[in-house]
């Protein structure tokens, strides 16, 4: 959520915000509930005063008062309401880096990274390669759960976790991270990321707070109980300090967090229905950070430099690409992406995403930290993937695949798992 008070001493920088990112917001009404939310305050300020000021034997006066100080709070409450929907609708302002553009097409690639493999033969799609070696079974399953659902067998299975093992220790390892961060040349602190397993339910109202129930045609909501399936790791690591004040001293707060997650997929009818890249259920490992406001861009840089380390690690030719303001989240200020060459279909294809929501969440969480001076200030939110697993599961098997239909293990996962080929 955006502070009402820049958005009234920046309003063109917001309707610039508003315009890039394709969202829908009537300003004009959002300032003026604002307008009437200061009288309506005023009113009441006033009334109270009056009250305190009158006699015992006015009391036809205290009774009148207070009948007008009760309609006053009510029109209040309405009037507070109204205004938080709309400011609840207003994008986070894109970073001054972000490339303003409409689709995927004016997204900016930053860098590419990784040899792209060169094959004797022609690459076959992971999908081909699954079920020759019999470790995707998409037919068993649709008869099961419907469409979109798989069953992931055998060696794929003791792969995954090996991918899960690798990242946690990665990512509870000070000195890894401390190399990580020389070599990007970033001045951070090399706290650890603490392991978590969240929730994979989530109340609305807090999901609303973490700006990510829209869609709510995408997500799964259980009717009986109030709640939804997470969409993605974050969804409930975010809201962990929800209506809590940290200390600075303590600051980052970092997790990394494994959950399985539900998307329905609404209006990808007809797309990549084959494979794993699209599933209703899917795993992911997520990262979550909490950091001081001068710090938060900092951190996304770290996280970026980690699922690099992480991607480059496992051998896999990828670019980064910063995403355009009508191609990314409507509560992200700075979207980077990581899309790693997929030989099977020809094409990159999205496998992280590391998201700078600046205090955009934490207004809306009401998540704060006391600064070292003791004033209150919101935190800083980070999100990124670790790894979407069962993207990565593809991008080896396409990767790695062998004339002979067998595929190699990437050498840092074999210590995981005791394979070094699966066939």
């Amino acid at each position: 959520m955006i502070d009402i008070k820049y958005i009234r001493e920046n309003r063109k920088i917001v309707e610039n915000a508003i315009r890039n990112k394709k969202a829908k917001v009537d300003l004009n009404t959002l300032i003026k509930l604002d307008d009437k939310r200061k009288k309506l305050l005023f009113k009441i300020e006033k009334i109270n005063h009056q009250r305190k000021t009158l006699t015992k034997a006015e009391t036809e006066k205290g009774k009148e008062l207070k009948n007008n100080l009760s309609g006053l709070k009510k029109e209040l409450n309405t009037t507070n309401r109204q205004l938080q929907k709309l400011l609840y609708q207003v994008p986070n302002i894109p970073s001054d880096d972000t490339p303003v553009g409409d689709t995927e097409k004016d997204n900016r690639i930053l860098r590419k990274l990784g040899e792209i493999p060169k094959f004797d033969f022609k690459p076959k799609p992971h999908w081909e390669i699954g079920k020759k070696l019999g470790l995707i079974d998409n037919s068993k399953a649709a008869k099961v759960a419907g469409t979109r659902f798989t069953y992931l067998k055998g060696a794929l299975v003791t792969l995954q976790f090996a991918i899960i093992n690798f990242t946690l220790e990665i990512l509870q390892d000070k000195d890894k991270l401390a190399q990580i961060t020389e070599t990007a040349e970033l001045d951070v602190k090399n706290i650890p990321f603490m392991p978590i397993l969240p929730p994979v339910m989530v109340k609305p109202e807090v999901f609303n707070e973490m700006a990510r129930l829209e869609p709510k045609e995408e997500r799964y909501y259980i009717k009986s109980d109030d709640l939804y399936l997470v969409g993605s790791a974050e969804h409930t690591l975010g809201p962990i300090f929800k209506d809590e004040i940290l200390e600075e001293k303590d600051l980052p707060k970092r997790f990394v967090g494994y959950s399985t997650c539900f998307r329905r997929e609404a209006g990808t009818y007809g797309k990549d229905t084959r494979g794993i890249l699209r599933l209703h259920q899917f795993d992911k490992i997520e990262i979550e950070s909490f950091v001081r406001q001068e710090d938060s861009l900092k951190e996304q840089d770290f996280i970026v430099a980690i699922q690099e380390y992480l991607v480059q690690a496992l051998g896999l030719p990828y670019q980064v690409v910063q995403m355009c303001t009508g191609d990314m989240g409507m509560p992200d200020s700075r979207q980077i992406d990581i899309e790693i060459w997929m030989p099977g279909q020809n094409k990159y294809r999205e496998t992280h995403t590391a998201d700078l929501m600046t205090d955009f969440q934490a207004r809306r969480l009401n998540t704060k930290y006391k600064t070292k001076d003791g004033s209150l200030k919101f935190i800083h939110m980070n999100d990124a993937t670790a790894f979407a697993l069962g993207r990565t599961l593809i991008a080896i098997m396409e990767n790695y695949q062998k004339s002979d239909g067998t595929v190699e293990i990437p050498k840092i996962l074999q210590k995981y798992c005791s394979l070094k080929k699966i066939h």
